[in-house]
């Protein structure tokens, strides 16, 4: 794997793959919240400025299903960079399960099973009122990334907990929605393969950092797998 540079640049000019770019002014995309740098020590957010943009991109989704046409229910990103640590922009979006299943989401036993027995605050997230469509939840996380990736969409590196699962998952919804997939297909990350190579080499913190936020809640997880991840990265790149 690339290790992650560390350069920063004024918005305008042109970034290679791997670096971060600086900018003076705030998306517009309201799911977002400003830069913040992870101590993986403590596991709190310490915010900084200016805003700073990044190519990786770790997702979680919950769905009811693990098989690539279940529907999902929920999708949880934010930017970081493995490297430093550090995370950017945040998205969040609650979709509803009928939306999902109408657009030909497939939901499982199993999984439904799982749901029920979660903790009612983990229930309570795929019941909101103020979920949305999964058309407008795709359409949404495709201009956050847009909006939100430093060398623009093709070059986002998107990090899934799951070869199968949640990248799979996402590029089902949007073949079914008929939306386009904001990211090549190369660029495809897995957790849990960096996650075997820190085993190799005795860094195992995924139980370690202090989880944050509710199990099972998309961002929660995602921001929990960004710390662990880049702890590994750090690990495995040091000199």
């Amino acid at each position: 794997m690339e290790e992650t540079g560390n350069d920063e640049t004024t918005d305008g000019t042109a970034l290679s793959e791997g670096t971060e770019k600086t900018i003076s002014s705030a998306s517009a995309t309201e799911t977002y919240s400003s830069t913040t740098a992870i101590n993986n020590d403590s596991g709190h957010h310490n915010y900084t400025e200016p805003e700073i943009l990044y190519t990786h991109l770790m997702i979680d989704i919950e769905a009811f299903g693990k098989k690539a046409d279940s529907p999902v229910v929920s999708i949880g990103a934010v930017f970081f960079d493995p490297s430093t640590g550090n995370t950017g922009s945040e998205f969040y979006k609650v979709i509803s399960l009928e939306s999902a299943m109408a657009s030909g989401g497939v939901p499982d036993a199993s999984t439904i099973i799982f749901w029920l027995k979660a903790s009612p605050e983990a229930r309570s997230e795929l019941v909101m009122d103020d979920a949305i469509p999964l058309d407008d939840a795709l359409l949404q996380l495709n201009e956050f990334i847009g909006e939100n990736a430093a060398n623009g969409p093709d070059s986002v590196q998107v990090w899934g907990n799951g070869a199968t699962y949640d990248n799979v998952l996402l590029e089902a919804s949007y073949d079914r929605t008929g939306i386009p997939c904001p990211w090549k297909f190369w660029n495809n990350r897995d957790v849990r393969t960096i996650v075997e190579l820190g085993k190799a080499v005795g860094c195992e913190p995924r139980y370690e950092i202090p989880f944050e936020g509710e199990p099972h809640k998309a961002i929660s997880d995602a921001l929990h797998q960004v710390k662990y991840v880049s702890a590994i990265w750090q690990r495995l790149t040091e000199h």
